[in-house]
């Protein structure tokens, strides 16, 4: 008799996922919800109201710069919440940790690391190597 090849993770495994998830996704939004801040009101009702009102450009550069940052930070927070939230909903769907181009499951390892992947390593070096992402 052939050993059954395990199409897919466990209950108690998807719940092991979860977990680690949604940890991940408290502090993801945490640190969004910073860098939101930090945009919404860089240089507004600061201690930056009692300096002195002459500042050089490059003040204004760095701060603009820093603000740029923050936003280019927080998109990419952004991102990584919407994957992990995708994550969650192939959990409830018991697709997660099924690689989309093989079908074959990702390694835990690879999930507790990467937990919104959707490619084993393989098939995401494969696909960068043919220019698909």
């Amino acid at each position: 008799m052939a050993e059954e090849v395990k199409t897919r993770y466990s209950d108690e495994e998807l719940a092991e996922f979860k977990a680690i998830i949604d940890e991940m996704l408290e502090k993801a939004r945490a640190e969004y919800e910073t860098l939101r801040h930090v945009i919404m009101h860089n240089g507004s009702n600061d201690i930056e109201d009692t300096s002195p009102s002459f500042k050089t450009v490059e003040d204004d550069g760095a701060n603009q710069l820093s603000k740029e940052e923050a936003s280019q930070l927080a998109q990419r927070q952004y991102k990584f919440i919407q994957n992990l939230e995708a994550a969650l909903v192939r959990i409830e769907n018991k697709t997660y940790g099924i690689c989309r181009e093989t079908g074959k499951l990702i390694p835990k390892e690879r999930l507790r690391l990467v937990p919104h992947a959707t490619l084993t390593v393989e098939a995401k070096e494969k696909l960068a190597k043919s220019g698909r992402k």
